[in-house]
């Protein structure tokens, strides 16, 4: 069983910083990617940053200069900086994963976590 489960979503001024933190744990072999995502009430769930198993990054443009993804392990974290109110969405944990099944077989999954709720608002 593989679970992501995060944390570090919250109420913040415009202007503010969070810290969101992803675990990634269960029969994992290996992590080919990982990275965040977020959804609006109303819009499409978006990406906002990536980070590859190499550590190369990818951020949306909305974000570019404000976020940094980086990760440690099985964990990623997304700091958020300079927040505004449109930043506000559902934050999601996604993880390109590949699974040990037995000792000579696997295969490869994408897992998304929970959400945590991030609302910038004075």
């Amino acid at each position: 069983q593989v679970q992501l489960v995060e944390s570090g979503g919250g109420l913040v001024q415009p202007g503010g910083s969070l810290r969101l933190s992803c675990a990634a744990s269960g029969s994992i072999f290996s992590i080919n990617g990982m990275g965040w995502y977020r959804q609006a009430p109303g819009k499409q769930r978006e990406l906002v940053a990536a980070i590859t198993s190499g550590g190369s990054t990818n951020y949306a443009d909305s974000v570019k200069g404000r976020f940094t993804i980086s990760r440690d392990n099985a964990k990623i974290y997304l700091q958020m900086n300079s927040l505004k109110p449109e930043d506000t969405a559902v934050y999601y944990c996604n993880a390109d994963l590949t699974i040990k099944k037995n000792m000579f077989s696997y295969y490869n999954q994408e897992y998304w976590g929970q959400g945590t709720q991030v609302t910038v608002s004075a």
